[in-house]
């Protein structure tokens, strides 16, 4: 793990969710996961605008998708979700933290990724879920 003193990332850091939240909220781990139904033991973020695109419009949620700019306030690690179980290394800037991140803004303009894309991407996750392979390292 690599706390601010050793910087594995300098960020800005994202979190992309369809939650409401306002600026010096905390997002904090051990709250409902975005994405199965069970408590998650971290808060996940990352440094790349388009995993945080992802992460709002995968969001189990009719509601609307937000990405907000997020300062972890202690030390994360990279998220092994998408790192060496999928990806050689860390190209998405994917990362973790059992401390909280504080909300410092929220990104109003982004462009999505189309219907198409996003379809795609859903029809993926359904095809690991059912051969039981969408397994979350948390």
């Amino acid at each position: 793990m690599n706390g601010k003193k050793d910087v594995l990332d300098p960020g800005p850091f994202f979190h992309g969710t369809k939650a409401e939240l306002k600026i010096g909220e905390l997002l904090e781990p051990q709250y409902l996961s975005n994405y199965q139904d069970k408590k998650s033991n971290y808060i996940y973020f990352t440094a790349t605008l388009n995993a945080a695109k992802w992460g709002a419009e995968l969001a189990k949620s009719q509601a609307k998708e937000r990405i907000y700019i997020v300062e972890p306030l202690g030390e994360f690690e990279n998220g092994p979700n998408v790192t060496d179980k999928r990806f050689p290394g860390n190209p998405t800037r994917s990362y973790r933290s059992k401390s909280p991140l504080k909300i410092v803004a929220e990104l109003r303009s982004w462009e999505r990724h189309t219907d198409e894309e996003i379809n795609q991407m859903l029809t993926s996750l359904n095809q690991l879920r059912e051969q039981g392979k969408d397994v979350i390292y948390d």
